[in-house]
């Protein structure tokens, strides 16, 4: 989950990284009386979760209140690439002498935690590391070790800061890696990191990415979760512990295992190109259960969405059997009754699989049509999605 960047600043000052003051403001009345607030020059900056913010006119600086207050008014409601503003943050303005990079970040790939610090910041980093990728130090992270004030001098050395601010950013370097380590984080990055005139480091912007797989010992951050934001259908899948992610297709698709999901998805994909390129509409994992309670909220989830017109069911019985399966879809659909119109395609395999399909060829539900194999199951139900 992705961070608003006032959200990311109340994280960086809980953990303890110099931060200046900043408030929230919905409304041009409400970033007028911030501005009063905080005293002096301010300034108003559009909270969406992109970049590009100042280019496209939604991050100004406000000498006066009256500036703050007409600055929120030409802010709010701007499209910035495809997210349209609702809130700013009205931000104490900084004596900036000079602007730094830093980052930490999950590396994936090499199965640990990567540093990547400039001494130059401010401008976007993907731009850099292109242009002048000797100016991006890339500095490895032990997990087990992570960014100790001696690792967070060899980061300083690395990205070539002089040996006179070496000492003043490393302590600001550990303390963001508590932020990374302690709010379960995939990824906290300033940019920019400043000197002030006055000899202080502070972090101007901040951009944080929390991992919602951690949510279960991290009860703070669903305060976090941008509620007007989410999909609904999301949400409600959500709801009901479904692993569920919308696409943009026609054949929902629902099975047991995400391994057979994903394998599903693409079977859909490729026979949807011979009924004029219908695809799969969202990946739903119900998981080993596949009880009448989850069945239906997975049907009520897919059901919803506009623009499904078929849905493909593909289980394998292991430790549920398929007839547990069977049971589970018949009695999904006599929950959901009349909200259930659009015809559905079941392909059962493994445990139990004939006593399966015995039972939903003995109920004979008019949406229900089985199917032998998942390539047979997948081509009938992109062919009903394209009718």
């Amino acid at each position: 989950m992705d961070l608003f960047e006032y959200q990311a600043r109340d994280l960086f000052e809980k953990h303890g990284v110099p931060v200046l003051q900043g408030i929230i403001a919905d409304t041009p009345e409400e970033a007028r009386a911030a501005a009063e607030s905080i005293g002096g020059v301010t300034v108003v900056k559009a909270q969406v979760k992109v970049g590009g913010r100042g280019k496209a006119g939604g991050v100004k600086v406000a000498k006066t209140a009256d500036d703050a207050e007409a600055a929120a008014r030409d802010i709010l409601g701007l499209d910035i690439k495809g997210h349209v503003v609702k809130r700013v943050m009205v931000a104490q303005g900084a004596d900036i002498k000079e602007e730094y990079y830093f980052s930490v970040l999950l590396d994936r790939a090499n199965r640990n935690y990567l540093a990547l610090c400039s001494f130059e910041g401010g401008m976007e980093i993907e731009q850099l590391a292109e242009e002048r990728p000797e100016a991006l130090a890339r500095v490895a992270v032990d997990p087990g070790v992570g960014i100790t004030l001696e690792k967070a001098r060899e980061i300083a050395v690395a990205a070539k800061f002089p040996a006179e601010l070496v000492d003043k950013v490393a302590p600001v370097f550990v303390t963001l890696y508590d932020v990374y380590v302690k709010e379960d984080a995939t990824l906290v990055e300033v940019n920019p990191l400043v000197l002030t005139g006055a000899g202080d480091i502070v972090a101007l912007d901040g951009k944080v990415s929390i991992d919602e797989n951690a949510a279960f010992r991290q009860p703070g951050h669903e305060a976090l979760e941008d509620k007007d934001a989410a999909d609904p259908l999301e949400a409600k899948a959500k709801q009901h512990d479904l692993n569920y992610v919308k696409l943009d297709g026609e054949v929902g698709v629902i099975g047991n295992g995400a391994g057979l999901v994903m394998s599903t998805l693409d079977v859909v994909a490729y026979a949807g190109e011979a009924h004029g390129g219908v695809k799969p509409a969202n990946f739903l994992d119900i998981g080993g259960g596949a009880s009448a309670e989850v069945m239906a909220a997975g049907l009520d989830v897919i059901l919803g969405d506009p623009q499904v017109k078929s849905v493909f069911v593909n289980v394998f019985g292991g430790i549920t059997a398929c007839d547990a399966v069977a049971n589970g879809i018949v009695a999904a659909l006599e929950m959901l009754g009349d909200t259930a119109t659009k015809p559905l395609v079941v392909r059962l395999d493994g445990n139990n699989v004939e006593e399966g399909r015995r039972i939903l060829a003995a109920a004979n539900h008019p949406l229900v049509t089985l199917a032998s194999s998942m390539d047979e199951g997948a081509d009938k139900a992109a062919e009903l999605a394209a009718k």
